[in-house]
């Protein structure tokens, strides 16, 4: 046993040590810390996020939806600053008692319908719309079989390997190597599946490829924690397939866009109330105008 081994006392108490990233808004506490009211747009989808992988699943499913011609699911995304507490605002816990992006209300609904969790979101906006969901039993059996494992898998992949690795303040060879183990065992699930499959589920791309995407798709391709060559992403060359095809999808590429405020500025939508956005209000325009 090392010198620094930690030794866990009889009852924890919360000090606010360096956690890396996000030290400034983790807390052992529910519950808004000031009064903020929500924003709300032109259309009855109003969706409160930002482009992380769990916010992009959503924003994906809208913008494909309206790609497949489904003009009801025009909607409203406005920005959410989480590293400036934007999520615990009265507004959005009300939308949100967990504080996590997304959240959305339909206002289409009387009284509106507050939604929270993304896959409970994808879920509701692809039974609603009557899209990207078999309706056969098997087929959508499947769909959600692996629209929860990725809700069940990717906090391995996100508060577990992507902390560790990418955001930690300090790198621990334990756990780097516990969850690289598991994200590597996750992906080797996908490989497997994408092995006989074009799509996650079978031959038809669903709401199960637009949850799976943002983790484990960005993931092999660099996108998220520059892990490639860690994980050696190359050896998995039927995710590497699947994410490759899945990029050049119109609805998807507008999907991660929205609520997006890094990278290259032509792909940062900070907010999205209308399909001319993507052309006029992209924040190298935005920067442009000012």
């Amino acid at each position: 046993m090392s010198d620094d081994t930690y030794t866990p006392p009889k009852v924890w108490k919360w000090e606010q040590q360096d956690g890396g990233k996000f030290t400034s808004v983790n807390r052992p506490i529910a519950g808004p810390t000031h009064d903020k009211e929500l924003p709300v747009g032109k259309h009855p989808i109003q969706l409160y996020s930002l482009a992380t992988p769990n916010g992009a699943k959503v924003t994906i499913l809208l913008e494909e939806l309206l790609e497949k011609g489904i003009s009801e699911a025009e909607y409203d995304a406005w920005l959410v600053k989480i590293m400036d507490g934007d999520q615990f605002g009265s507004g959005f816990v009300e939308v949100n008692p967990n504080s996590k992006i997304p959240a959305m209300v339909d206002h289409s609904q009387d009284p509106p319908l507050r939604l929270f969790e993304s896959g409970s979101m994808m879920l509701y906006l692809a039974e609603r719309f009557g899209a990207f969901l078999p309706k056969d039993i098997a087929g959508r059996t499947e769909t959600l079989n692996w629209l929860f494992w990725q809700m069940g898998s990717a906090p391995f992949l996100g508060g577990g390997f992507g902390h560790f690795y990418a955001y930690a303040p300090e790198k621990f060879q334990y756990p780097i190597d516990r969850y690289t183990m598991e994200v590597k065992r996750q992906l080797d699930v996908l490989d497997r599946q994408l092995a006989n499959n074009r799509y996650i589920a079978g031959d038809e791309y669903t709401i199960a490829d637009m949850a799976i995407w943002p983790w484990y798709g960005q993931l092999v391709t660099g996108t998220i924690y520059d892990a490639q060559e860690f994980i050696e992403a190359h050896t998995y060359t039927n995710v590497v397939r699947w994410s490759k095809e899945l990029q050049e999808r119109p609805g998807l590429k507008r999907g991660q866009m929205v609520n997006r405020v890094w990278g290259d500025p032509a792909g940062q939508l900070p907010e999205r109330h209308d399909a001319s956005d993507f052309e006029l209000k992209t924040q190298d325009k935005l920067d442009a105008a000012k």
